[in-house]
């Protein structure tokens, strides 16, 4: 994902992106209120990446409201509302901050139920996605972006050399007991998913990521993800279709390709959320040096992607 954006107005009161303190800033001139982070997360940020970058953004911000000529700043509504000034930030707040009760999600448990009838056909394409995934021919290093608190890593980690990376520490960890528990080992480590490719590699696996990714964004990802591939590697990625009852029970309808999302402790963010269709997906792998591409569904809930990297990745001499 992108570093946090330079934009970012500046709010009166706020509830703060890392821990969901409420705040309310002293004046327009506070750190807080154009970070949108209390006082106590503002003092970890030596420690984080994303509050780092909360807070070189939110220091560019003010500077530039205070230069000659600027206008007062902007005073955007509460977070937790429908606006939101910087959707990817929240969005990687939003990770953080679910991660104790992502599984939560996979399992079908307390506000993700819908019922026996509808979290039987869950189980039963959610398994379907897992054999899917398995019977690809992964082999050798293989990278796993976006990974999140490692639903597939341990799949993954017994077929090759797993590097699995996230933007946020808090899902890593719970990845790193998951395989743990399995008995398998991986490297795990915080990465960006848009940074740069540092090698060339057999696997590249996204689960939950592509609709994540902006539409005007969309080749542009999935060229870099050409670009981790030797030749003949195998990308695949497993995500959403856009069924009612994938969500929590308290989910808000998604408007357009954002949708706002809820936390267990009432806590909500604005997230990019795109529903792309299989068409678009085959034709953008064609475009972005793909071959072999395959997208299909389980039916309600999931998008299965595969193609295979054809020739030098798009900017290799």
């Amino acid at each position: 994902m992108a570093q946090a954006s330079a934009n970012m107005p500046f709010r009166e009161t706020f509830s703060c992106l890392w821990c969901g303190r409420p705040w309310a800033p002293r004046s327009p001139t506070d750190l807080e209120g154009w970070a949108q982070l209390c006082p106590d997360c503002l003092g970890k940020a030596g420690d984080n990446a994303f509050l780092r970058a909360r807070l070189r953004a939110a220091i560019a911000e003010r500077a530039a409201a205070a230069a000659p000529g600027s206008t007062a700043p902007t005073v955007e509504p509460p977070t937790g509302t429908r606006r939101a000034a910087d959707p990817d930030a929240e969005m990687r707040a939003y990770y953080a901050a679910r991660a104790p009760e992502f599984d939560d999600w996979y399992l079908r448990r307390g506000r993700y139920s819908h019922g026996p009838i509808h979290d039987a056909a869950w189980q039963a394409e959610l398994d379907h996605a897992g054999r899917w995934l398995d019977g690809l021919p992964w082999r050798g290093q293989i990278v796993e972006l976006a990974a999140g608190t490692g639903w597939w890593s341990p799949l993954l980690a017994e077929r090759g050399e797993l590097s699995a990376y996230d933007v946020n520490e808090a899902p890593l960890d719970l990845a790193r007991e998951r395989l743990v528990a399995h008995g398998l080992r991986a490297h795990l480590h915080v990465r960006d998913a848009w940074a740069e490719p540092d090698r060339a590699v057999d696997g590249l696996f996204a689960g939950f990521w592509l609709s994540h990714v902006r539409r005007g964004r969309l080749d542009e990802f999935l060229r870099l993800a050409r670009r981790w591939l030797k030749p003949g590697g195998t990308f695949a990625a497993i995500d959403s279709l856009p069924d009612a009852q994938s969500g929590a029970a308290d989910r808000v309808a998604p408007e357009g390709d954002r949708a706002i999302r809820r936390l267990g402790d009432g806590r909500e963010f604005t997230i990019v959320k795109v529903f792309y269709r299989p068409d678009e997906l085959h034709a953008a792998l064609l475009r972005s040096g793909f071959t072999e591409v395959e997208v299909a569904t389980t039916g309600r809930f999931f998008l299965l992607v595969r193609a295979v990297a054809h020739g030098p990745g798009p900017g290799t001499p």
